[in-house]
């Protein structure tokens, strides 16, 4: 029971960071592509294009051919989540000591 809790808390995980990482690629870019997701994610293609596939059918995002993939509005509501929870811990990693820089990195473990 609680390894079946642990891969679902860490399905949600990826599938919030995929979110995130969507939002930020459309402030940035216009759009996210499927090959701009797996580069910084760290990524393959098909392994972004599988992520992107589960957040279009938890209905999280939509593509459109020759396009790029767009969030819908319960995708946009989760990626500001995610961003504000992940401002949070930097904030506070920041006010413990912990350099600006580290506490970028460290945060996304951390979340």
């Amino acid at each position: 029971n609680r390894f079946a809790r642990a891969r679902e808390a860490q399905s949600a995980a990826l599938l919030e960071d995929y979110a995130e990482m969507i939002g930020d690629l459309i402030e940035e870019l216009g759009e996210a592509r499927v090959a701009d997701i797996a580069k910084r994610m760290g990524v393959s293609q098909p392994t972004a294009t599988k992520s992107v596939a589960r957040l279009k059918r938890e209905g999280l995002a939509t593509s459109r051919p020759y396009r790029g993939i767009f969030l819908t509005e319960e995708g946009t509501a989760l990626a500001t989540r995610v961003r504000a929870r992940d401002r949070t811990v930097v904030e506070f990693l920041i006010k413990m000591g912990v350099p600006k820089d580290i506490a970028e990195l460290d945060a996304e473990g951390i979340e």
